[in-house]
């Protein structure tokens, strides 16, 4: 029986690289089988419909973006059952409140761990905390010293490319878009 999930692209329309219109990108994601597919704003969020195993998946769907598209990306697949594990086991409190800190979930694609990932975030005192999850690191700065926060480091390191980013707001209306197509 086909489930719900989420393909999360990194990179896609971020500073002008990789740039897809995403009714392109569900066309793509529609013709290489998939169903019930939808996007999520213009920063490489695919909802979709289908049985295969989520690992496959990833590399499925990135195959695909890389030949019919020429979009070489790294693709996260997180199932639908499993986004809302993701949001319900988010350490208390976490991004509850918006206004004082920035609060983000690091998708990890595999073999890379939440405690390998946590080695690798360098965390500065007193702005930066990280939580490990399953399959993911909840990463919050504190916004008014955001600038000083050491998320950024974490791009030159061979880690982050298997990594991609969603903030907490993102995060969670994807899984309502999940619930809601699943009802």
């Amino acid at each position: 029986m086909a489930e719900m999930h989420v393909a999360l692209l990194r990179g896609i329309n971020v500073g002008g690289r990789n740039k897809i219109a995403m009714k392109d990108l569900r066309r793509t994601f529609e013709d290489a089988g998939f169903e019930s597919v939808s996007t999520y704003i213009q920063s490489g969020n695919v909802l979709f419909s289908s049985d295969a195993d989520p690992a496959r998946l990833e590399s499925n769907i990135e195959h695909v973006l890389a030949t019919r598209l020429d979009l070489p990306v790294v693709v996260v697949v997180r199932s639908h059952a499993l986004l809302r594990q993701i949001v319900a086991q988010a350490p208390p409190g976490f991004g509850a409140d918006p206004d004082k800190y920035y609060s983000d979930v690091v998708f990890l694609k595999h073999p890379l761990t939440s405690d390998t990932a946590m080695g690798a975030v360098g965390l500065r005192e007193g702005v930066d905390r990280a939580w490990p999850g399953q399959g993911v690191l909840y990463f919050q700065r504190l916004g008014a010293r955001r600038t000083q926060s050491r998320l950024s480091t974490i791009v030159g390191k061979p880690e982050y490319r298997r990594m991609t980013i969603r903030n907490w707001a993102t995060t969670s209306r994807l899984l309502a878009l999940l619930d809601g197509q699943s009802g």
